[in-house]
């Protein structure tokens, strides 16, 4: 929580991908846990921003991570075949349950009229090594870290950054300006434009997802600085949080910070 509103719409999620088998009924021993579940296949991270206020944006992002988490959980299947186009279907997949879920946000608020108009931000990543598939909407942020370099994997939908894009507005401006809050695409809003894309992975990267409620705060430049220092990533993470509210915390804040690492041995 921050330190201006009085609820808080933020969501995340943090999950392992697995193969499962859902056993029903068997004469065999169902201790063991080989029988119900396979080592883990990849990893899914993600954070929603609610907006539209009160119950309805809190209730956007819980059910904007609901259904991703599901969507993708579905489309996982992709990478269990041995098809050269795979990847590129499972992003496609990906880009599907985001519309889908789009659907449903917006169709919830209609059917409620004190959520009317709820909509919400959505940064998700899947990551099956050695690769990490990245769907974004709204103005949350992907960072990742590597060699002491710090990346923003993502753009924010905002009007203020269009301006930006288009020339007719300076970084210095826009800095001031209202229009760096004002969204133009989000889950259950009038529009609706999800990037998406893949990359590598390697050993040693560090990636953050967070949101608005960091950045508005801490700059790309303090955040790399923090990314760097060679401490666990919940200490990383809780410094963010602690630096934040030192300066007034004026939203929210959420962030995912991990690091890839090998097994021992």
């Amino acid at each position: 929580m921050g330190k201006k509103r009085e609820d808080n719409q933020d969501s995340y999620l943090v999950a392992s991908l697995h193969h499962a088998l859902v056993v029903h009924d068997t004469s065999l021993d169902d201790s063991d846990p080989a029988l119900v579940t396979s080592s883990r296949r990849g990893m899914l991270f993600l954070v929603a921003d609610g907006v539209g206020g009160g119950v309805g944006g809190a209730e956007a992002s819980q059910s904007a991570l609901r259904a991703a988490a599901r969507y993708v959980t579905e489309a996982m299947d992709y990478y269990a075949r041995d098809e050269p186009a795979s990847e590129r279907a499972f992003v496609d997949e990906m880009l599907k349950a985001v519309e889908r879920t789009h659907l449903l946000v917006r169709e919830a608020g209609e059917r409620d009229g004190a959520t009317h108009g709820m909509a919400t931000t959505l940064t998700m990543v899947t990551i099956v090594w050695p690769r990490a598939h990245l769907v974004h909407v709204g103005d949350s942020r992907c960072y990742r870290l590597r060699d002491g370099q710090l990346e923003r994997l993502t753009k924010d939908q905002t009007m203020a950054q269009k301006f930006l894009d288009a020339g007719t507005m300076s970084a210095e401006e826009i800095e001031n300006s209202r229009l760096k809050n004002v969204l133009w695409s989000a889950l259950g809003a009038q529009e609706l434009e999800p990037d998406a894309f893949v990359t590598d992975v390697r050993w040693n990267d560090r990636m953050l997802l967070c949101t608005d409620g960091l950045t508005k705060h801490v700059s790309d430049n303090e955040i790399a600085v923090w990314m760097a220092k060679d401490e666990p990533s919940e200490m990383i993470g809780r410094g963010l949080i602690n630096l934040v509210l030192e300066r007034g915390a004026s939203d929210n804040v959420t962030l995912i910070l991990g690091q890839m690492t090998p097994n021992p041995g």
